[in-house]
Protein backbone atom coordinates (compact mmCIF):
# COMPACT_ATOMS: atom_id res chain seq x y z
CA UNK A 1 0.00 0.00 0.00
CA UNK A 2 1.41 3.58 -1.12
CA UNK A 3 1.37 5.49 2.27
CA UNK A 4 -0.02 8.87 2.05
CA UNK A 5 2.31 10.69 2.33
CA UNK A 6 4.38 9.24 -0.66
CA UNK A 7 1.16 9.91 -2.53
CA UNK A 8 1.26 13.52 -1.87
CA UNK A 9 4.46 13.61 -3.75
CA UNK A 10 3.58 11.27 -6.42
CA UNK A 11 4.21 13.19 -9.91
CA UNK A 12 7.67 13.37 -9.24
CA UNK A 13 9.81 16.44 -10.45
CA UNK A 14 6.51 18.50 -11.31
CA UNK A 15 5.10 17.95 -8.03
CA UNK A 16 8.18 19.01 -6.05
CA UNK A 17 8.58 21.96 -8.44
CA UNK A 18 5.47 23.30 -6.51
CA UNK A 19 7.15 23.63 -3.39
CA UNK A 20 9.71 26.28 -2.40
CA UNK A 21 11.93 24.65 0.44
CA UNK A 22 14.73 27.37 0.16
CA UNK A 23 15.00 29.19 3.52
CA UNK A 24 16.97 32.27 3.94
CA UNK A 25 19.90 31.71 6.13
CA UNK A 26 19.22 31.98 9.79
CA UNK A 27 22.09 34.27 10.51
CA UNK A 28 21.73 36.99 13.29
CA UNK A 29 22.60 40.54 12.56
CA UNK A 30 26.40 40.60 14.40
CA UNK A 31 27.01 37.86 12.26
CA UNK A 32 25.75 39.40 9.07
CA UNK A 33 27.65 42.63 9.84
CA UNK A 34 30.80 40.64 10.09
CA UNK A 35 33.18 41.79 7.73
CA UNK A 36 36.50 39.57 6.81
CA UNK A 37 39.62 40.38 8.31
CA UNK A 38 41.49 42.47 6.59
CA UNK A 39 44.65 40.79 7.32
CA UNK A 40 42.68 37.58 5.97
CA UNK A 41 41.62 38.75 2.69
CA UNK A 42 45.41 39.68 1.74
CA UNK A 43 46.18 36.39 3.05
CA UNK A 44 43.46 34.80 0.77
CA UNK A 45 45.29 36.11 -2.46
CA UNK A 46 48.62 35.30 -1.77
CA UNK A 47 48.11 31.83 -0.11
CA UNK A 48 50.17 28.80 -1.67
CA UNK A 49 51.73 30.63 -4.23
CA UNK A 50 55.48 29.15 -3.98
CA UNK A 51 56.86 33.04 -4.75
CA UNK A 52 55.42 34.80 -1.88
CA UNK A 53 57.30 35.68 1.34
CA UNK A 54 54.56 35.47 4.06
CA UNK A 55 55.14 37.77 6.36
CA UNK A 56 51.43 38.74 6.97
CA UNK A 57 50.44 36.40 9.89
CA UNK A 58 51.17 36.26 13.44
CA UNK A 59 53.60 33.48 13.25
CA UNK A 60 56.92 32.55 12.35
CA UNK A 61 58.25 29.75 9.93
CA UNK A 62 59.65 26.99 12.35
CA UNK A 63 57.92 23.95 13.88
CA UNK A 64 57.01 23.32 17.73
CA UNK A 65 59.97 21.89 19.23
CA UNK A 66 60.71 18.17 19.61
CA UNK A 67 60.35 18.27 23.07
CA UNK A 68 57.05 19.38 23.13
CA UNK A 69 55.71 17.40 20.50
CA UNK A 70 57.04 14.47 22.02
CA UNK A 71 55.25 14.78 25.10
CA UNK A 72 52.25 15.16 23.15
CA UNK A 73 52.69 11.90 21.38
CA UNK A 74 53.00 9.87 24.61
CA UNK A 75 50.59 11.35 26.19
CA UNK A 76 48.64 9.43 23.23
CA UNK A 77 50.14 6.38 23.62
CA UNK A 78 49.53 6.32 27.38
CA UNK A 79 45.50 6.94 26.28
CA UNK A 80 45.15 10.12 27.13
CA UNK A 81 42.32 10.65 24.57
CA UNK A 82 39.08 11.16 26.55
CA UNK A 83 37.62 13.96 27.78
CA UNK A 84 39.38 16.17 30.09
CA UNK A 85 38.49 18.49 32.98
CA UNK A 86 36.72 20.96 32.36
CA UNK A 87 39.17 24.20 33.01
CA UNK A 88 41.89 21.65 32.33
CA UNK A 89 44.22 18.82 34.05
CA UNK A 90 45.73 19.25 37.22
CA UNK A 91 49.23 19.14 36.65
CA UNK A 92 49.18 21.45 33.95
CA UNK A 93 46.65 24.04 35.95
CA UNK A 94 49.02 23.94 38.83
CA UNK A 95 52.23 24.30 36.43
CA UNK A 96 50.76 27.40 34.41
CA UNK A 97 50.41 28.98 38.56
CA UNK A 98 53.99 28.09 39.37
CA UNK A 99 55.03 30.04 36.09
CA UNK A 100 52.90 33.08 36.52
CA UNK A 101 54.01 33.55 40.48
CA UNK A 102 57.56 33.12 39.39
CA UNK A 103 57.34 35.72 36.21
CA UNK A 104 55.71 38.04 37.69
CA UNK A 105 56.93 38.12 41.74
CA UNK A 106 53.17 37.24 42.45
CA UNK A 107 51.33 34.38 44.02
CA UNK A 108 48.82 33.00 41.92
CA UNK A 109 47.22 30.37 42.95
CA UNK A 110 45.29 27.38 41.01
CA UNK A 111 42.16 28.05 41.51
CA UNK A 112 42.96 31.13 39.62
CA UNK A 113 43.49 29.40 36.58
CA UNK A 114 41.78 28.10 34.05
CA UNK A 115 42.95 26.42 30.36
CA UNK A 116 41.11 27.20 27.34
CA UNK A 117 41.08 25.65 24.27
CA UNK A 118 43.08 28.67 22.25
CA UNK A 119 43.83 32.20 23.28
CA UNK A 120 40.89 32.84 20.84
CA UNK A 121 38.30 30.86 22.87
CA UNK A 122 39.97 32.26 25.92
CA UNK A 123 38.51 36.14 24.71
CA UNK A 124 34.82 34.43 23.29
CA UNK A 125 34.61 32.56 26.68
CA UNK A 126 34.99 36.58 28.77
CA UNK A 127 33.17 38.29 26.18
CA UNK A 128 30.25 35.78 26.70
CA UNK A 129 30.41 36.81 30.58
CA UNK A 130 31.02 40.79 29.73
CA UNK A 131 29.39 41.41 26.55
CA UNK A 132 25.40 41.27 25.40
CA UNK A 133 23.40 43.60 23.17
CA UNK A 134 23.42 46.89 24.06
CA UNK A 135 26.50 46.69 26.19
CA UNK A 136 29.73 48.91 25.53
CA UNK A 137 33.41 47.54 25.86
CA UNK A 138 36.65 49.76 25.23
CA UNK A 139 39.57 48.56 23.45
CA UNK A 140 42.63 50.03 23.10
CA UNK A 141 43.72 50.28 19.25
CA UNK A 142 45.46 49.74 16.83
CA UNK A 143 44.62 45.55 18.47
CA UNK A 144 44.83 42.40 16.98
CA UNK A 145 40.85 42.35 15.56
CA UNK A 146 39.64 39.75 16.94
CA UNK A 147 39.15 41.40 20.10
CA UNK A 148 37.19 43.74 18.81
CA UNK A 149 35.06 41.16 16.40
CA UNK A 150 34.32 39.11 19.41
CA UNK A 151 32.44 42.14 21.24
CA UNK A 152 30.77 43.12 18.09
CA UNK A 153 29.34 39.63 17.49
CA UNK A 154 27.38 39.93 21.28
CA UNK A 155 25.82 42.62 19.64
CA UNK A 156 27.69 44.95 22.04
CA UNK A 157 29.51 48.43 20.96
CA UNK A 158 33.18 48.96 20.71
CA UNK A 159 34.81 52.21 22.25
CA UNK A 160 37.92 52.58 20.59
CA UNK A 161 41.02 54.19 22.93
CA UNK A 162 43.80 54.94 20.55
CA UNK A 163 47.17 55.08 21.27
CA UNK A 164 48.86 57.87 20.29
CA UNK A 165 51.28 58.01 18.32
CA UNK A 166 54.36 59.87 18.21
CA UNK A 167 56.71 61.62 15.24
CA UNK A 168 59.05 59.12 15.83
CA UNK A 169 56.91 56.14 14.97
CA UNK A 170 56.14 54.95 18.39
CA UNK A 171 53.02 55.05 20.66
CA UNK A 172 51.79 55.97 24.10
CA UNK A 173 48.62 55.79 26.23
CA UNK A 174 46.31 58.63 26.66
CA UNK A 175 45.23 57.81 30.26
CA UNK A 176 42.54 60.85 30.02
CA UNK A 177 41.23 58.96 26.98
CA UNK A 178 40.97 55.85 29.11
CA UNK A 179 39.09 57.27 31.49
CA UNK A 180 36.60 59.03 29.31
CA UNK A 181 36.37 56.00 27.90
CA UNK A 182 35.34 54.14 31.15
CA UNK A 183 33.08 56.89 32.10
CA UNK A 184 30.61 56.04 29.10
CA UNK A 185 29.10 52.96 30.86
CA UNK A 186 31.64 50.21 29.61
CA UNK A 187 31.44 47.03 31.50
CA UNK A 188 35.51 46.04 30.57
CA UNK A 189 37.99 47.78 28.95
CA UNK A 190 40.34 45.26 26.89
CA UNK A 191 43.74 45.98 26.18
CA UNK A 192 47.03 43.94 24.98
CA UNK A 193 50.19 44.91 25.85
CA UNK A 194 52.65 43.72 24.17
CA UNK A 195 50.46 45.03 21.68
CA UNK A 196 49.88 43.52 18.25
CA UNK A 197 50.20 45.00 15.80
CA UNK A 198 52.28 47.97 17.44
CA UNK A 199 54.64 46.42 19.34
CA UNK A 200 53.71 49.03 22.01
CA UNK A 201 54.39 47.49 25.86
CA UNK A 202 52.62 49.81 29.21
CA UNK A 203 54.83 51.11 31.91
CA UNK A 204 54.52 49.48 35.07
CA UNK A 205 52.77 53.34 35.88
CA UNK A 206 50.22 53.09 33.36
CA UNK A 207 49.20 49.43 34.16
CA UNK A 208 48.81 50.73 37.88
CA UNK A 209 46.72 53.79 36.81
CA UNK A 210 44.67 51.79 34.07
CA UNK A 211 43.86 48.91 37.52
CA UNK A 212 43.48 52.20 39.72
CA UNK A 213 40.55 53.52 36.99
CA UNK A 214 39.13 50.39 37.16
CA UNK A 215 38.56 50.29 40.61
CA UNK A 216 37.17 53.46 40.52
CA UNK A 217 34.40 53.20 37.77
CA UNK A 218 33.38 49.04 39.03
CA UNK A 219 35.23 48.56 35.23
CA UNK A 220 36.86 44.92 34.87
CA UNK A 221 40.25 45.29 33.10
CA UNK A 222 41.05 42.02 30.50
CA UNK A 223 44.60 42.31 29.65
CA UNK A 224 46.19 40.49 27.10
CA UNK A 225 49.55 39.68 27.38
CA UNK A 226 50.07 36.70 24.79
CA UNK A 227 53.50 38.39 24.07
CA UNK A 228 54.76 38.91 27.44
CA UNK A 229 57.75 36.80 27.08
CA UNK A 230 58.44 38.65 23.45
CA UNK A 231 59.87 41.70 25.30
CA UNK A 232 63.07 44.09 24.33
CA UNK A 233 62.53 47.09 26.92
CA UNK A 234 64.23 48.27 29.55
CA UNK A 235 62.26 47.71 32.52
CA UNK A 236 61.65 43.52 32.55
CA UNK A 237 59.50 41.86 35.28
CA UNK A 238 61.31 39.62 37.96
CA UNK A 239 61.32 36.35 35.35
CA UNK A 240 62.61 38.55 32.59
CA UNK A 241 59.13 39.28 30.88
CA UNK A 242 57.58 42.39 30.27
CA UNK A 243 55.64 44.18 33.01
CA UNK A 244 52.42 42.38 34.03
CA UNK A 245 49.08 43.67 36.07
CA UNK A 246 49.41 39.96 37.91
CA UNK A 247 52.62 41.86 39.55
CA UNK A 248 50.37 44.90 40.86
CA UNK A 249 46.95 43.28 41.29
CA UNK A 250 45.05 42.15 44.37
CA UNK A 251 43.75 38.14 43.76
CA UNK A 252 39.65 39.73 44.07
CA UNK A 253 41.13 42.93 41.58
CA UNK A 254 38.20 43.37 38.62
CA UNK A 255 41.23 41.54 36.33
CA UNK A 256 41.31 39.15 33.89
CA UNK A 257 44.67 38.25 32.09
CA UNK A 258 44.56 36.57 28.79
CA UNK A 259 47.61 33.75 27.40
CA UNK A 260 48.42 31.43 25.25
CA UNK A 261 51.28 28.62 24.03
CA UNK A 262 51.00 29.92 20.76
CA UNK A 263 53.63 32.49 19.82
CA UNK A 264 56.01 31.50 22.98
CA UNK A 265 56.38 28.40 22.12
CA UNK A 266 55.93 28.08 18.56
CA UNK A 267 52.21 26.55 19.18
CA UNK A 268 50.03 28.57 16.87
CA UNK A 269 48.28 25.32 15.79
CA UNK A 270 47.99 23.53 19.07
CA UNK A 271 44.95 26.30 19.87
CA UNK A 272 45.87 26.25 23.46
CA UNK A 273 46.01 28.78 25.93
CA UNK A 274 44.72 29.79 29.57
CA UNK A 275 43.36 32.46 31.90
CA UNK A 276 44.33 33.61 35.42
CA UNK A 277 40.80 35.07 37.05
CA UNK A 278 39.70 35.81 40.39
CA UNK A 279 38.73 32.74 42.25
CA UNK A 280 35.14 32.87 42.50
CA UNK A 281 35.33 32.97 38.08
CA UNK A 282 36.41 29.16 38.49
CA UNK A 283 32.51 27.82 38.44
CA UNK A 284 31.31 30.29 35.88
CA UNK A 285 34.32 29.11 33.45
CA UNK A 286 33.96 25.21 34.50
CA UNK A 287 30.81 26.02 33.13
CA UNK A 288 31.09 27.85 30.43
CA UNK A 289 33.63 25.91 28.86
CA UNK A 290 31.47 22.58 29.41
CA UNK A 291 29.18 24.23 26.76
CA UNK A 292 31.29 25.51 24.45
CA UNK A 293 34.47 23.75 24.47
CA UNK A 294 33.67 20.73 26.67
CA UNK A 295 37.63 21.13 27.53
CA UNK A 296 40.98 21.97 25.45
CA UNK A 297 42.13 19.00 23.88
CA UNK A 298 43.52 15.86 26.36
CA UNK A 299 46.95 15.18 25.00
CA UNK A 300 47.73 18.71 24.01
CA UNK A 301 47.82 19.44 27.54
CA UNK A 302 50.67 17.31 28.09
CA UNK A 303 52.61 19.03 25.33
CA UNK A 304 52.00 22.35 26.86
CA UNK A 305 52.62 20.74 30.70
CA UNK A 306 56.32 20.25 28.81
CA UNK A 307 56.60 23.57 27.48
CA UNK A 308 55.97 25.52 30.39
CA UNK A 309 57.94 23.25 32.78
CA UNK A 310 61.12 22.54 30.50
CA UNK A 311 60.95 25.31 27.86
CA UNK A 312 63.08 28.23 28.79
CA UNK A 313 65.96 27.54 27.01
CA UNK A 314 63.63 27.78 24.06
CA UNK A 315 62.07 30.66 24.72
CA UNK A 316 65.59 32.39 25.18
CA UNK A 317 66.13 31.31 22.15
CA UNK A 318 62.75 32.74 20.32
CA UNK A 319 63.59 36.40 22.53
CA UNK A 320 67.10 36.64 21.17
CA UNK A 321 66.30 35.48 17.61
CA UNK A 322 63.05 37.74 17.91
CA UNK A 323 65.57 41.18 18.46
CA UNK A 324 67.83 40.62 16.33
CA UNK A 325 64.80 40.24 13.78
CA UNK A 326 63.31 43.56 14.54
CA UNK A 327 66.91 44.87 14.72
CA UNK A 328 67.53 43.99 11.11
CA UNK A 329 63.83 45.42 10.23
CA UNK A 330 64.46 48.56 11.92
CA UNK A 331 68.04 49.13 10.07
CA UNK A 332 66.57 48.35 6.77
CA UNK A 333 63.31 49.93 6.83
CA UNK A 334 63.53 52.80 9.32
CA UNK A 335 65.80 54.92 6.90
CA UNK A 336 63.34 54.99 4.29
CA UNK A 337 61.94 58.40 3.34
CA UNK A 338 58.39 57.47 3.30
CA UNK A 339 58.39 54.90 5.76
CA UNK A 340 58.32 56.04 9.96
CA UNK A 341 59.04 53.34 12.03
CA UNK A 342 60.10 53.13 16.01
CA UNK A 343 61.67 50.19 16.64
CA UNK A 344 59.16 48.03 18.82
CA UNK A 345 59.28 47.52 22.48
CA UNK A 346 57.83 43.93 22.05
CA UNK A 347 55.88 41.26 20.06
CA UNK A 348 57.05 40.42 16.77
CA UNK A 349 55.83 42.99 14.55
CA UNK A 350 56.77 46.06 12.52
CA UNK A 351 53.81 48.64 12.34
CA UNK A 352 55.11 51.40 9.64
CA UNK A 353 53.91 54.42 8.78
CA UNK A 354 53.65 55.05 4.78
CA UNK A 355 53.76 58.24 3.62
CA UNK A 356 50.44 58.77 1.40
CA UNK A 357 49.00 55.83 2.22
CA UNK A 358 45.29 56.13 2.63
CA UNK A 359 43.85 52.80 1.91
CA UNK A 360 46.12 50.11 3.67
CA UNK A 361 44.10 47.40 2.81
CA UNK A 362 44.84 48.43 -0.94
CA UNK A 363 48.55 49.51 -0.38
CA UNK A 364 48.99 45.40 1.44
CA UNK A 365 47.57 44.28 -1.86
CA UNK A 366 49.58 46.75 -4.33
CA UNK A 367 52.80 45.59 -2.38
CA UNK A 368 51.84 41.78 -2.81
CA UNK A 369 51.78 41.57 -6.29
CA UNK A 370 54.42 43.87 -6.49
CA UNK A 371 56.96 42.44 -4.60
CA UNK A 372 55.43 39.14 -3.57
CA UNK A 373 56.24 40.42 0.21
CA UNK A 374 52.81 39.38 2.10
CA UNK A 375 52.07 42.06 4.82
CA UNK A 376 48.71 43.18 7.17
CA UNK A 377 46.81 46.37 6.48
CA UNK A 378 46.99 48.46 9.57
CA UNK A 379 43.26 49.23 8.90
CA UNK A 380 42.53 45.58 10.00
CA UNK A 381 43.47 46.70 13.70
CA UNK A 382 41.03 49.73 13.68
CA UNK A 383 41.41 52.97 14.91
CA UNK A 384 45.20 54.40 14.90
CA UNK A 385 45.98 51.50 12.10
CA UNK A 386 45.27 52.95 8.86
CA UNK A 387 48.08 54.20 6.91
CA UNK A 388 50.45 51.74 8.46
CA UNK A 389 51.25 48.05 7.43
CA UNK A 390 51.94 45.51 9.94
CA UNK A 391 55.51 42.82 8.87
CA UNK A 392 55.58 40.06 11.02
CA UNK A 393 59.53 39.07 11.92
CA UNK A 394 59.07 36.00 13.94
CA UNK A 395 60.32 33.99 10.91
CA UNK A 396 63.57 32.73 9.76
CA UNK A 397 66.37 35.63 9.09
CA UNK A 398 66.70 34.62 5.17
CA UNK A 399 62.95 34.58 5.10
CA UNK A 400 62.92 38.40 6.31
CA UNK A 401 66.17 39.34 4.77
CA UNK A 402 64.47 38.55 1.36
CA UNK A 403 61.31 40.05 1.78
CA UNK A 404 63.47 43.32 3.02
CA UNK A 405 65.28 43.27 0.16
CA UNK A 406 62.32 43.83 -1.79
CA UNK A 407 60.53 45.70 0.49
CA UNK A 408 63.19 48.78 0.58
CA UNK A 409 63.06 48.38 -3.62
CA UNK A 410 59.63 48.81 -3.53
CA UNK A 411 59.42 51.87 -0.87
CA UNK A 412 62.73 53.07 -2.32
Amino acid sequence: MTSPGFAAFEGGAKTAAMFDTTLPLPITPPVAGLKLSGIHEVFLEGYGQKDVIPLWVGEGDKPTPGFIAEAAKRALDEGHTGYPPKRGIAPLRQAIADYESRLHGAAIDVERISVVSSGMAGVATLMTCFAEAGDKVAVVTPIWPNAMAAVELRGAEVVPVSLLQQPDGGFRLDLDQVESALKQGVKALFCASPGNPSGWVASRDEQAEMLSLCRRHGVWLIADEVYTRLYYGGEPGPGGAAPSLLALAEPEDPLVVLQSFSKTWAMTGWRMGWLVHPPGFGPIFEKLIEYTTSGASHFSQYGCLAAITEGEDFVREQVTHCRRQRDLVVQALGALPRLTLKAPEGAFYALFKVEGLADSLAGAKEVLAKTRVGLAPGSAFGPGGEGHLRLCFAARQETVSAGLERLRAYFR
